[in-house]
This record gives C-alpha cells, structure tokens and sequence, in this order.
C-alpha cells in the first residue's frame, strides 16, 4: 500500500466511531452537538430523498370526544303509605316532579314528622253515639296504646283503619300487642256499635252523627275554642329530604292542605225545646231580671252560630210583666222580656206552637215585625199561609241549611191562612216535595214539629211515622218541639231523629220528675255534611232556670234516654 492511501485508511478509521455514535442516539455534550453541526453543515453525508407526490387528501384525525355528562335525574317525591286519603288525593304532582315507589333516593319523603310541619291532621276519639262516657284523659289514651288497661274503657282495645294505625304508630311508636284492633274502614262503625262499649280514632273528615266524638282532656274538635297546639290527636306531617329543594317544597306545599279541620267551614247550631216566657217563668224573670233564666246556660247558646228557639207566645204591648196563678190558657208575654231572646244570641225561631194565636192577629203580626226588626228568621207560622209553610234557608260558614216545620194538631192551633197569621198545620206531601227540592240544591234541612204532647221518654208508634217520614223525603235532623220532657232517639235512613227535647224556659218544674230535666241538641256541620251532635243536658232549679247536670245526673239521665231509644 503506498504511503498516501495508508493516510486515507487510517482518517477513515479514526473517523467511524464518532460517526456510529451519533447515529445511534446518544446524549451528546454540547461540544459533540456543535461538532456534529459542523460537519452536517459542511458536507452531508447522506441526501434526503424528496416525498413522492400524492393526489390522495392527508388522512383526517379523528377528534377526541368530550366526556358524556350524566343526566340530571328528575326529582322525586315519597308519599307514605300511610298517609290519609283526603291528604293524598289533593295531591297532583307537577309536570318534571315523579312519584317515588320507595323513599331511598326520593328527593322528598312526605311522613309523620315534626321538622318543619307542612301540615297538621287531627283525628278524633269517638265512641258509639249511645255512649255514658264524655272525656278521656290523654294519659289513659296513650296508657291504652301502650297497653295498659285502665280508663273508662279497660280492656277495650282502640279500633282505627290501618291508614290511622300507620299515622299513629309513627308519631307515638308501635302499640302494645292486642292494644289496637284494625279494621277496614267502612266497617270501624258497624264492628263498634256490635261491640259496645267500644271506642275508636278516626280522622276528623271521617266523623258522622253515630259516632259520639269524646274529648281528651276537656278539648274537642267540635267546639270553636279548640286548640290543636296541646291536643294528644294532632300529628304533623314534614316533607323531608336531603336537600329539601326550596322551589320544590313551595310547589309541594301549596298542594297539601294545611289541616283537616278548617274553622271557617264549620257552623254549630243549637236547637232548643219549648219556650213559654209566661206564668211562674215570667214571675221569675220579674223577680230576678229578664236575663236570670239563661245566667248558667246563656254560654251554651251564645257560642253557636245559629241559635233555634222555638217561642209559643206572642207579645202584646198591654201583657203584663206576669200574671200570678194564672189558670187561663190564652198565654201573652210582655215585649220587654224579648231581651232575653236577644241575650242568648236567637238567630231562628220556630212558630209551630200551640199558643202563638192566643192572641189573636194583631199579636202575631205585632210579634213577626219584632223578629224582623232584628233580622231573625222564622217558621213554621207566619202572616199568612204561604209564608207559615215556606222554608227558610240560610248559609253559614259554606254550609247551606234549611228549617221548615209545622203544627201537627192542626184545628185551634194552626191559623195561619190566606189571610191570617199562624202557625201553619202539617201537610206531609208538600213537606216531602219541599224537603227533596231543598236536598237536591245542596241544603241540609231540620225539621221540626209541634206534634201531640205526650208524657212518656218514649215515642208513641202512632207519631213516629210522621217523624221517619221526613227523614225518608232527605231530612237530615227531624226534631219533636212539643215535649215537656226529653224523649228518645233514633237514626233512621241516616238521619238523627229526636223524638222531643223537653223544655228551655218553661214554668214546669216539679210537674214531674221527669220535666225536670231536658236537652240542648249542638249540632255540627262541616263542609256541607251533619257531621256530629252533642248532648247538652239541664236541669231546672226553679220555674225559670235551667243549669247543667253534674256528671251524675248526667250519667242516670242518658242511661233512662237511650234505654227508651232501644240501646
């Protein structure tokens, strides 16, 4: 080899390492980096070789797809199941807002709960109407669901439908074993008549006249002073929930009623037996002032919103103050004593007595035009025929009410006319064709007679059809306005009939025993139904006032009442 290709050999030689090493990869130092520069830029080793043409478009990159959001799911309610059935079927959920068949995962749960009450139902405790027993303590009633036998019912276990057990097993816990008996609605009634004693809680929409409403602790939903915030029966209802979405809530809440019970839809009215403002009551009345008959009742008959009177005499200006040992039957009263009418709140006043043409025609027009001036209604007599006979119907607090009555002992006693004033005597088809007319445009209608007058708790069966007749034509109260003494009950067709009440300011003391005593029937009405009477029951204490009977008295009283009623 000659001298100059030995000197090639070997640069190339010394040249191959640093060129295989770049090639592969390696970190080089910078001072590597800038020689290699040198060197690329100087002399390329190697040509790049050109891309071959194309007429195909590059390949499209497929974008990378965003993440899928979960759908929001739409909020949901739970409704429990045992909720009352007039609470849930106010119920209609909005459009977007689903019913939840459990309530895990429901947005809302509507239960028995205290947090922020939606609402609060009231339920009532109730026994057969034909029922000693007035009052309850809440001690007993929850002494008797938690199984201890003691109270006016020991032993009795409660009786309610299972929606009523569901509501009260969440509020107060689960009873004692063999403390409740639940029974399918439509049979609670029946089951509790059969069973007597017995006693029951039912909501306050399901109450109807056969069942007698008992208060706990003195306080009942039938009276207007009743206060739901301390009685044992009110239950709150909570919408709950996680979140408790406001909007929600609001929407939820304007559907659910605020209770069952609703004071603006309930009218009391109180209906009485004979008034006789004459002889040794108007002796009374002048001795001891106008008002001294009603001083121990007056509040019975105030409290109402519609107070019946039935009022047998006519005032004259010239009737004395009172006549001593009065023996003639023509009876007058003098027009001052009307004040006491005024002071127990008279609002109707029945005209079928006996003695309201004692007086002849001028009395009674002179006594139709006091009721007028103080707007009250009357019937069962009037200035002639027409309006003796015509119905008066009135409404109060929702609720649509008539009156229409009649003297069945016709003759002397029914003068009315085309033209003379009166009581109006009985026409049995024109009162049915009347009583199916007022039904059938919603109204609730009492009748009351002033029928043959009889001295027995019983009712003669000669009468009674006259009385169950009315309650056949839609009456849902027939009423005996001629008795001197209580008499007996009936329900008939689904109408309470009380055969005859006794007197309210009559001068029949120690007659007999038995006109000592007497009823005040309070009757209840709540959205256009009778929902309910109470019993309010006197005792005369001289020939003008009456006063309540103690417990006692009471007790003996309703025990001869409802023997005479078959119970």
């Amino acid at each position: 080899m000659n001298q100059s290709r030995r000197v090639a050999f070997i640069l190339v030689v010394l040249l191959l390492p640093g060129l295989f090493y770049t090639a592969c990869g390696g970190n080089p130092t910078n001072q590597e980096v800038q020689t290699t520069k040198t060197i690329s830029s100087a002399t390329p080793l190697i040509s790049p070789t050109p891309p071959s043409p194309t007429l195909s478009s590059p390949p499209l990159l497929s974008p990378t797809p965003l993440p899928t959001a979960s759908p929001t799911p739409a909020p949901s309610v739970w409704l429990a199941p045992y909720l009352p059935a007039r609470m849930v079927s106010t119920i209609k959920l909005p459009a977007g807002i689903n019913r939840s068949d459990k309530p895990e995962g429901a947005t809302l749960q509507l239960k028995v709960g205290n947090q922020d009450p939606t609402c609060h139902w009231i339920y009532a405790l109730v026994a057969p109407f034909p029922t000693i027993t007035d009052t309850v303590s809440a001690d007993n009633l929850q002494g008797a669901w938690r199984g201890e036998s003691r109270g006016p019912f020991p032993g009795q276990p409660l009786l309610m439908d299972q929606s009523t057990y569901g509501v009260l097993s969440a509020w107060w816990g689960i009873p004692a074993s063999q403390a409740v008996k639940v029974l399918p609605t439509d049979e609670l009634l029946t089951y509790a008549w059969e069973n007597r004693p017995a006693w029951a809680i039912v909501p306050f929409e399901a109450l109807e006249p056969r069942w007698k409403v008992l208060e706990i602790d003195g306080q009942s939903p039938l009276r207007k002073e009743f206060n739901a915030t301390n009685y044992v029966l009110t239950v709150p209802f909570s919408l709950n929930g996680v979140t408790k979405p406001a909007s929600l809530v609001r929407s939820l809440s304007m559907m659910i009623p605020p209770t069952n019970r609703e004071p603006a839809k309930m009218t009391v009215l109180v209906m009485t037996g004979v008034t006789a403002l004459v002889r040794a009551t108007a002796a009374e009345m002048y001795l001891h002032g106008v008002l001294y008959p009603a001083q121990d009742i007056g509040p019975w008959l105030r409290n109402a919103d519609i107070t019946h009177i039935s009022n047998e005499i006519p005032f004259t200006p010239d009737c004395p103050l009172y006549t001593p040992n009065q023996t003639d039957l023509r009876f007058c009263t003098n027009p001052k004593y009307i004040a006491l009418l005024e002071d127990v709140g008279t609002k109707v006043v029945e005209l079928t007595g006996d003695h309201f043409g004692d007086q002849g025609p001028e009395a009674m027009l002179y006594t139709l035009d006091m009721y007028r001036q103080r707007g009250w209604l009357y019937y069962g007599g009037g200035a002639n025929i027409e309006e003796a006979r015509k119905p008066i119907t009135l409404e109060d607090h929702g609720n649509k009410i008539a009156f229409i009555g009649c003297n069945a002992k016709g003759g002397g006693y029914a003068t009315a006319s085309e033209t003379n004033p009166g009581a109006t005597k009985c026409d049995f088809d024109y009162m049915h064709a009347q009583i199916r007319q007022l039904r059938d445009k919603g109204y609730l209608i009492i009748v009351t007679f002033q029928h043959e007058e009889y001295y027995s708790y019983k009712v003669l069966p000669q009468f009674q059809p006259d009385f169950t007749g009315m309650a056949e034509a839609g009456a849902v109260i027939v009423s005996g306005s001629q008795a001197h003494q209580p008499q007996n009950f009936e329900f008939y067709t689904g109408a309470l009939i009380h055969y005859g009440l006794g007197n309210l300011f009559f001068d029949q003391y120690n007659f007999a025993p038995e006109t000592n005593d007497a009823f005040i029937d309070r009757h209840i009405f709540y959205e256009g139904r009778f929902i309910s009477t109470e019993l309010l029951t006197i005792r005369f204490v001289d020939y003008a006032r009456p006063r309540p009977m103690s417990p006692a008295e009471r007790e003996k009283f309703l025990q001869v009442i409802f023997k005479a009623s078959g119970w």
